[in-house]
């Protein structure tokens, strides 16, 4: 039966691909879908492609009182238009992904007793999450452990995973590229859909201390911010080591599939690509993240064997080719570290999370047993 439905994301990369993979896969099924956010989620390039957006206003909470009451007043204003949006529109439920912009879409449900459901996406429950979770039908997560997470609750949480792009997902049939003692070794260094100055700064001279003959089979695609990319491209050039610097990676997933090491941040949206690819990698947690949940992020794949974590403070060049020699002089142990990350990944993730959304409005009884399903589909 085709149904209507609302998802609901704030204006980053991090909340609208995974809404987006959501989206495209309930379309598939031949449901009909909207997207509430704000104005920069409505400009993310081709993500939406079909889906009827809408910008409702929301405030953030933030500048103290004045700063609280005005945010107060957007999200009551946004709540009214998404009440509006329920009356035509008429949605089977509605799915928030974090972020403010999530906020009047879910309060508009609450109100109109739609079926609801949040999805988060790193380790720790974001702070809108946290503040409809006791209200919402179904909490889906991307990981074992989710701190901020009430124990009461649980009950109605569902491990799904985070949904990565179909490219990405490709990458699971293709094996680790080889990697032979003296040959090419490839390192894509990357910061997320912003880049990372501390990598641009720090990665150049880090890989520039490895000995020669290791340096020389070094192969760097890195992706930078404008601000630092022809400053790292010098570095490079002054150390001699092989380098394609870009601000943008449009075939991010083609540059993952030849990568041996992946030198990046720890948000969501990586370690879920990094685990759907297995792809080995040095994380370096944004220390500024929201409860710190880049390092929680990172925990679970640390953990296991397939990544190695530096804290900002720590990550120096001296750090940095410490552990590289550690890892890129291995190749059995680089091939092994893969296989770990791999083995921690959820390739179902947006076909359960889909499957979670259509029985929301179904009979509690047909509410689907994610988690040891998946656990035993994972393994």
């Amino acid at each position: 039966m085709t149904k209507h439905y609302v998802l609901a994301a704030g204006g980053t990369g991090g909340h609208m691909v995974p809404a987006a993979a959501l989206a495209a896969e309930l379309m598939k099924r031949g449901h009909h879908v909207a997207l509430v956010s704000d104005a920069r989620g409505v400009r993310f390039p081709e993500l939406f492609d079909g889906v009827q957006t809408h910008v409702l206003p929301a405030g953030r909470f933030a500048g103290g009182p004045l700063g609280y009451a005005k945010a107060l007043r957007e999200m009551w204003r946004g709540r009214a238009m998404a009440r509006e949006l329920y009356k035509t529109f008429r949605p089977a439920a509605v799915i928030g992904f974090g972020g403010y912009p999530a906020m009047p879409a879910l309060l508009a449900a609450f109100a109109h007793k739609i079926p609801t459901a949040v999805h988060e996406q790193n380790a720790v429950l974001g702070r809108v999450n946290r503040l409809v979770a006791r209200r919402v039908d179904a909490i889906a997560t991307s990981y074992e452990r989710t701190e901020r997470l009430p124990e009461k609750l649980i009950a109605k949480t569902h491990l799904v995973g985070n949904p990565v792009r179909e490219a990405v997902l490709a990458l699971r049939t293709r094996p680790y590229p080889l990697l032979e003692a003296d040959g090419i070794f490839r390192v894509l260094v990357t910061g997320g859909s912003q880049g990372a100055s501390v990598l641009s700064q720090v990665v150049p001279d880090g890989l520039a201390m490895l000995p020669p003959t290791f340096r020389r089979r070094l192969q760097v695609t890195h992706q930078a911010r404008i601000e630092d990319i022809d400053a790292a491209r010098a570095q490079y050039a002054e150390h001699q080591i092989a380098a394609e610097l870009a601000t943008y990676l449009p075939d991010m997933p083609e540059q993952l599939a030849w990568a041996h090491l992946v030198i990046g941040r720890a948000g969501a949206s990586t370690i879920a690509e990094l685990t759907a690819a297995g792809r080995p990698a040095i994380l370096v947690p944004l220390p500024s993240a929201t409860d710190d949940h880049q390092t929680a992020n990172a925990r679970e794949m640390t953990d296991i064997g397939g990544a190695r974590t530096i804290p900002q403070q720590k990550f120096t060049a001296v750090e940095l080719a410490k552990q590289m020699q550690k890892l890129g002089l291995d190749p059995a142990a680089l091939e092994n570290a893969a296989g770990r990350a791999c083995s921690i990944g959820r390739p179902y993730a947006v076909g359960d999370l889909a499957d979670l959304v259509e029985s929301l409005d179904a009979p509690r009884a047909r509410l689907p047993v994610t988690t040891r399903q998946q656990k035993a589909a994972y393994a």
